[in-house]
């Protein structure tokens, strides 16, 4: 019991005090700073998405939280410090509309921190089921310039792979090209350029890459118009 003592307490005593001093202080420190609320908006997260499931909402919720906390604390404190998660494991991967609650247990934030108020506490969200397809590329090109005309315009691919929920992927007709502009092609030039649709909850899977081919010719108008 005696090198027990010896060993594990009264080993390197004076800098076990000095350390616990200095805890004390540290803590008498922040105990004494006035208590205060900073507010921080920050998105939901969505976790334990069942596959097959697309959240069907146009914008991303966002929550209003009231932190509350020793001053040099809470304002220390960046909204990617806090995490306010939706567990969405229980929901079948169908076309819904569901209404969730936020509670303080669902907010990972920092040490040191409370949590005082959520606004809002309830969120609506629509599901659909998550659809995959192929469309058509439509490239974007502008003009050839004085003299020259655009002659024929292709892609490689000519199809391409969207994802997203099955309402929105079923209402898109064709993916576009980013703008290529055509001025001073003389002849044959092919371009690589992006493809996208424009809807926020579909994406291009692949290829998001895209060729175009532009053949110009002699003309005796000068195009001034992007070809749709």
């Amino acid at each position: 019991m005696t090198d027990w003592f010896a060993r594990y307490v009264l080993h390197n005593l004076w800098l076990k005090l000095l350390a616990l001093a200095i805890a004390v202080l540290l803590w008498s420190a922040v105990a004494r700073e006035p208590r205060v609320e900073v507010a921080h908006t920050v998105p939901v997260e969505f976790a334990n998405v069942p596959p097959g499931l697309a959240i069907n909402s146009d914008k991303v919720p966002q929550v209003q939280i009231w932190l509350s906390g020793p001053e040099r604390v809470v304002r220390g404190v960046n909204p990617q410090d806090l995490h306010p998660v939706i567990d969405l494991n229980s929901i079948a991967p169908t076309a819904a509309e569901r209404t969730f609650s936020l509670g303080k247990a669902q907010i990972k934030s920092p040490e040191g921190v409370d949590i005082a108020e959520i606004v809002p506490t309830e969120f609506h969200l629509s599901f659909d089921v998550l659809a995959t397809r192929n469309v058509p590329v439509k490239p974007r090109v502008t003009s050839a310039g004085a003299n020259f005309r655009v002659a024929s315009i292709t892609s490689d691919p000519s199809e391409v792979t969207i994802q997203g929920p099955r309402s929105r992927v079923n209402a898109i007709e064709q993916a576009v090209t980013d703008a290529v502009d055509a001025l001073g092609v003389r002849g044959r030039q092919t371009f690589t350029t992006t493809a996208y649709v424009n809807d926020p909850l579909v994406r291009v899977l692949q290829p998001t890459s895209v060729r175009v081919t532009i053949v110009t010719e002699h003309g005796n108008e000068r195009n001034t118009s992007e070809v749709k």
